[in-house]
């Protein structure tokens, strides 16, 4: 490009059945330019929640070196969801003398009303995505608090099995005999005042016990020895939560010393951190507990 040139710029995030494709967007840009030359810049597969896409980046860097004279979008989200990106854009469009042009909105960045409009637009596009976000985030919760297995994973001395919860299919844990032997060997030997982690550590080496792939360090041990899904969650369990400020779903009648427990966090801030816990959320999962609950507490008081 010799000079200023036109450029069309569409994003496709993923291919769905509602959503435009980049060559329709392209396509519906182009009415704008009237037969005019111009040069595409489009990145499919990314997500407009940020502005780190290959083909964005290139038409920034082409803006900068003043090969740009206007930038032109199906819909202006397909610029950016985040008001401070795109208000970053309409900065940098405005100091290389870059026109903006949105094919269906129609704003004009050269008047006062066409960028209040376009601010308030971009607003809007914002609260959209965190609604979006917010419903989400609460479908997890929700589910969280039913007893879902929610990802990745079965904790080391369990498996997954298909089940369905309230007429939901999802899984559920079933404890691995040989894995569940040497989970209950690793809490009874740290339930002795003695032991620590590193008699663990010698003790799986020198009995050449392996671990399904986990590395067995201090934080892994650390973390399966805090970890309420192996415990037999009864009354003792429930009141040691509830005395750390738990958010415990379930009622107390619940813990009947035979289920272990999920433990979610990052919902509620509470002063359990005093005992080295974070927010979290207690609730009694649908698998059987490993761990009887005073080895279980002997364990966690002792780590607190």
């Amino acid at each position: 490009m010799n000079t200023r040139m036109k450029a069309i710029y569409g994003r496709q995030s993923v291919d769905k059945q509602d959503s435009i494709s980049i060559d329709s967007q392209i396509e519906f840009c182009q009415y704008e330019l009237k037969g005019e030359r111009y040069h595409a810049y489009t990145d499919k597969g990314f997500s407009g929640k940020n502005t780190d896409r290959p083909k964005f980046q290139e038409l920034i860097r082409d803006i900068e070196q003043g090969l740009i004279s206007t930038v032109i979008v199906y819909k202006l989200d397909r610029i950016s969801r985040s008001i401070i990106d795109f208000a970053r854009m309409m900065e940098l469009f405005q100091r290389y003398n870059v026109e903006f042009v949105s094919a269906t909105e129609k704003f004009d960045t050269s008047t006062p009303m066409g960028r209040a409009m376009l601010n308030i637009c971009i607003v809007f596009a914002q609260l959209e995505r965190e609604t979006i976000q917010k419903r989400v985030q609460d479908a997890f919760h929700s589910r969280c608090r039913k007893g879902f297995f929610m990802s990745g994973q079965a904790p080391y001395g369990y498996t997954l099995e298909r089940t369905v919860i309230d007429g939901i299919r999802t899984k559920k844990m079933v404890a691995d005999s040989e894995a569940a032997d040497h989970v209950c060997l690793m809490y009874e030997m740290y339930a002795r005042p003695n032991t620590s982690f590193g008699d663990i550590i010698r003790t799986f080496m020198e009995r050449g016990i392996a671990t399904d792939g986990i590395e067995l360090t201090r934080s892994q041990i650390s973390y399966m020895l805090k970890n309420p899904v192996y415990a037999q969650a009864d009354l003792d369990i429930y009141d040691f939560f509830k005395g750390h400020g738990a958010d415990i779903v379930n009622e107390a009648s619940d813990f009947a010393g035979t289920n272990g427990c999920y433990f979610y966090t990052g919902r509620n801030a509470t002063e359990s951190k005093k005992a080295g816990l974070k927010d979290h959320t207690l609730v009694i999962a649908p698998h059987e507990g490993l761990v009887s609950s005073n080895i279980w507490l002997a364990c966690r008081k002792k780590m607190m």
